[in-house]
């Protein structure tokens, strides 16, 4: 830059020389060399001065990791423990209970028996209860919804049997009936179960 800045320096100082009034000496071409090159270098230094040096960027931060969140799996697969069973402590069922639905198949011969609603209202439900029999089996048999003068034809097993049954009037109040009858060996024609407003009788 330096070579390029002098000629043009050195052009001027000519120029200016020959323009003005003779009132001064002239300057050795040694000393006009020397300020040439003097100016030059100020402007050399004044321009490097102007152009903007680059400001350095703040450093940036570099994030430290952040620790993910751990969790404890739980095991996928049973311990032996857990596939332990619980000993069983409970007595086995009473055979002598007859709080359960009747084997019909087990309990020996049937008689066809015709149930026959007396009522007025409809027997919501009805349930038929062996004693325990001949051939060992007990348990209860059930029938819903017979209307008014309603019959229903089944056939029990020999036995000695308890009924009871829940009545609904058609004026939305309710009753109840019950009864029993005994169906002997020797039996073989239909007996008629009659339910009454409160009674429940077996008939030939």
């Amino acid at each position: 830059m330096l070579k390029k800045i002098l000629p043009v320096i050195l052009a001027l100082t000519v120029l200016l020389t020959a323009c003005g009034t003779p009132a001064e000496p002239t300057m050795a071409p040694a000393d006009v060399q020397s300020t040439a090159v003097s100016a030059a270098q100020t402007m050399v230094i004044a321009t490097q001065m102007a152009i903007p040096t680059a400001t350095p960027l703040p450093p940036t931060e570099t994030p430290s990791p952040t620790p993910l969140p751990t969790f404890t799996l739980q095991p996928l697969i049973p311990t032996l423990e857990q596939l332990v069973l619980p000993t069983a402590t409970s007595a086995p069922s009473d055979p002598d209970n007859c709080l359960k639905p009747l084997n019909v198949g087990e309990a020996g011969p049937t008689n066809p028996m015709r149930i026959e609603n007396a009522t007025t209202g409809t027997i919501q439900w009805m349930s038929l209860n062996l004693a325990k029999n001949a051939f060992g089996q007990c348990g209860a048999l059930s029938y819903n919804n017979i209307g008014p003068g309603g019959k229903k034809v089944i056939n029990l097993p020999k036995g000695d049997w308890y009924m009871w049954a829940g009545i609904v009037y058609k004026d939305g109040h309710s009753g109840n009936a019950s009864g029993g009858c005994t169906i002997r060996i020797g039996d073989e024609d239909m007996l008629r179960i009659l339910v009454k407003d409160e009674v429940i009788r077996c008939l030939p």
